[in-house]
């Protein structure tokens, strides 16, 4: 076993808007917490790189190899100069085209590799899937420890790759609550989004992409009745939201219940101006969201998919069939009208992120499984 700190270069293709970059500021805001020194570098040159600066105020240094492409063949030269500079202990990659790049790069420099899968990549055909096969077969050879972020995608993996049950572990992702608002605040940041005291305000905080269920989730909207009190707001950006936007401007009887509120980076305050969280997606391996949900003490309405379940457990919110959109309709509308039920649900949520997701939790265990790799 190893003692004091330990320094990681993370790997991952670029440091624009998603899910996985935005775990790498939460891993950045404890990790001195735990004796863990962070060094990251991008891929790509990202138009938008809305994490490094944060990941910066966090003290870590962060590099780019300045490619266009994620697949650009001048990675491997790049990452290993990089790499080599850098001098960490260890080398751990996000997604598959890191996962290939820092493969090969780990190899080269004798430097052991830990994976994070941050997906179920069901569906993948033709180039996709090669893709996926290619970094599955890496990963098996080379990775040292490869990370499934719930049981539910730890259960995809072994059943589509083969791979060592040994070496594939199962950790959960953390996430660093916001600090809690004052009630003027609140009420303050519920007017932006056109909430005043008499609106349940339900939120979903998700990229907008086939598969993630806001069409299901606006279905369900237009079947509540004109008197409901339930206002949603859309949280996040991406290819289908006009498309959206359309369908919901078209609609009348969501033209006065939806906003889009656009790309957010303070997710950890703006989710506690909301009283549900409404998530609909098709599969999803553990989508932060839901857990920073937990946090703010929010009661989740979700489809029954992937590793949601392991979040919300069974007292944390409601599970739902996937493509029920009467049924999200109805529950969204109970909910609404019950607010014992909604603060019940949210205390049981608190009470799951502190045993389970607090972002030191997850960032120890981290620690722990590095120093087994080194060992």
């Amino acid at each position: 076993m190893f003692h004091g700190t330990v320094h990681v270069c993370h790997l991952i293709h670029s440091l624009g808007p998603g899910g996985a970059e935005q775990v790498l500021v939460d891993l950045a805001t404890v990790a001195g917490d735990v004796g863990l020194r962070m060094t990251v570098l991008a891929l790509v040159d990202h138009p938008t790189p809305v994490h490094e600066d944060d990941l910066r105020r966090a003290g870590v240094e962060v590099r780019n190899l300045g490619l266009g492409s994620r697949w650009d063949p001048r990675a491997f030269v790049r990452a290993e100069r990089l790499v080599a500079e850098v001098r960490p202990d260890l080398l751990h990659t996000h997604l598959k085209h890191a996962d290939l790049v820092g493969g090969v790069v780990a190899t080269r420099l004798g430097l052991p590799q830990v994976s994070t899968l941050h997906v179920i990549e069901e569906g993948a055909r033709g180039v996709a899937l090669g893709k996926r096969w290619l970094a599955g077969r890496l990963r098996s050879r080379i990775a040292a420890r490869t990370i499934a972020v719930s049981a539910a995608q730890r259960e995809w993996y072994l059943s589509t790759f083969r791979a060592d049950p040994s070496s594939l572990v199962t950790l959960y992702n953390g996430v660093v609550p916001g600090p809690p608002l004052e009630p003027s605040e609140r009420t303050a940041l519920r007017a932006t989004l056109g909430a005043d005291e008499n609106t349940v305000l339900a939120a979903n905080v998700s990229i907008m992409r086939p598969g993630k269920g806001h069409v299901d989730l606006l279905k369900a909207m237009a079947q509540l009745p004109p008197s409901s009190p339930v206002r949603l707001v859309l949280i996040g950006d991406g290819p289908c939201r006009s498309d959206l936007e359309q369908l919901a401007t078209t609609d009348p009887a969501l033209t006065d219940r939806v906003l889009f509120a656009g790309y957010r980076t303070d997710i950890a305050t703006v989710i506690q101006a909301a009283d549900v969280i409404v998530h609909p997606s098709y599969a999803d391996a553990l989508p932060t969201a839901l857990i920073h949900a937990l946090a703010a003490g929010l009661p989740v309405i979700a489809y029954d998919v992937g590793g949601i379940p392991e979040i919300v457990g069974s007292d944390a919110g409601v599970l739902l069939p996937v493509g029920s959109v009467s049924e999200l309709a109805r529950t969204t509308e109970e909910l609404a009208g019950d607010p014992a039920a909604r603060a019940r649900m949210g205390s049981a949520g608190r009470a799951r992120f502190a045993e389970l997701f607090d972002a030191k939790i997850w960032a120890e265990n981290l620690v722990r499984l590095y120093d087994e790799v080194r060992s």
